[in-house]
């Protein structure tokens, strides 16, 4: 596996950008300012909400009312999509434009390995480059361009768009291969890392929380001794992040920490892969769902009288609100609890 040299010419191609949710605005915010910088043409950019564009066109993007129309006027086009159907359905619309050929088409969703396998079979049929390139961290790390990246793909959209990579959207690009599935495969064990490292780092504030540990001490120990990434998860935790205030994004969705974390149970499963720790995680994924649009649904106050509202977003570290609870505490901490105020009610 190879690293990405940041030493790359500006490109000048047309690019274009789909998918502008909290990981696709960053990423491509980075990569309108860097065109900016460089002087070449701006990204154009394509969201089915349309109004999420308008902080792109702050920066000097171009609003694209089509992903038809962004596909006709782009040769390169990154994708941040939800799941796999999303970019199914994006492929297809692309392909559909009539001038797929010589098209390069970067995935930065965490898809299915064998989505991504079957797409860049659909995509090559037709003349068209696809490559993956999910993506490690979460929202902060986008926007300020600190992710790592895992790239899987030709050689030529490599070389096409690394300009666009290393030290714009990410800090490091980490080179898989040639076959786009083999990045989705790497990210898919990371994920299966990083839940497993969640629940561990849950398991431990629990323990310190029952035992009179400051919570403080360990998580300047997890800093110290077990590197950025557990750091991290546990700011997430004991920040409140995990279960955001209402109104509030998550950092990292928790519905698509179980997408990601679904793929790698079942390649587990096809590969006769225990996965033990990666299970109790999962596991503890969907009780925080649960917990989201029962107990902790988000409750619209009408002065004297109240009614179910939406289920509360969580952050994917909200696996630590269960094992609090799983341990005889409440779901959300003291300083979660003093931060919502009165602005989150259970249901009866």
């Amino acid at each position: 596996m190879a690293s990405l040299s940041s030493a790359a010419p500006p490109t000048t191609r047309a690019i274009g950008w789909i998918g502008l949710g909290s990981m696709g605005s960053g990423m491509a915010s980075r990569i309108q300012q860097h065109l900016a910088d460089q002087g070449v043409q701006p990204l154009k950019v394509y969201n089915r909400t349309s109004s999420r564009c308008e902080p792109l066109e702050k920066l000097g993007a171009l609003r694209i009312l089509s992903i038809e129309q962004l596909s006709r006027e782009s040769t390169i086009i990154f994708i941040s999509s939800s799941d796999d159907d999303a970019v199914i359905s994006i492929i297809e619309q692309i392909l559909g434009s009539g001038n797929a050929q010589g098209k390069m088409v970067i995935d930065t969703t965490t898809v299915h390995p064998d989505t991504a396998k079957a797409v860049a079979e659909k995509m090559s049929a037709s003349g068209a480059h696809f490559a993956s390139m999910p993506v490690f961290g979460a929202s902060p790390a986008a926007a300020a361009g600190t992710l790592l990246a895992a790239y899987a793909g030709p050689d030529n959209v490599l070389e096409a768009v690394s300009p666009l990579l290393k030290g714009v959207v990410a800090r490091e690009v980490l080179v898989v291969g040639t076959e786009p599935e083999k990045a989705l495969l790497l990210k898919t064990t990371g994920n299966l890392l990083m839940a497993s490292l969640m629940q561990i780092i849950a398991e431990a504030h629990v323990l310190a929380s029952k035992t009179g540990l400051p919570a403080a001490t360990l998580e300047r120990l997890l800093e110290l001794n077990f590197g950025a990434v557990a750091h991290t998860d546990s700011v997430r935790m004991t920040s409140g992040v995990y279960c955001p205030a209402p109104g509030a994004a998550p950092w990292s969705s928790l519905d698509l920490a179980l997408k990601d974390v679904g793929h790698a149970m079942g390649i587990a499963e096809r590969e006769g892969v225990s996965a033990r720790a990666g299970r109790v995680a999962y596991e503890g994924l969907e009780k925080a769902r649960d917990w989201a649009q029962g107990e902790g649904r988000i409750i619209k106050d009408h002065g004297h009288t109240t009614s179910p509202g939406r289920a509360r977003p969580l952050d994917s570290t909200s696996l630590f609100g269960v094992v609090r609870q799983e341990s005889g505490l409440d779901f959300e901490t003291d300083f979660v609890k003093e931060r919502d105020g009165t602005t989150r009610r259970s249901l009866p």
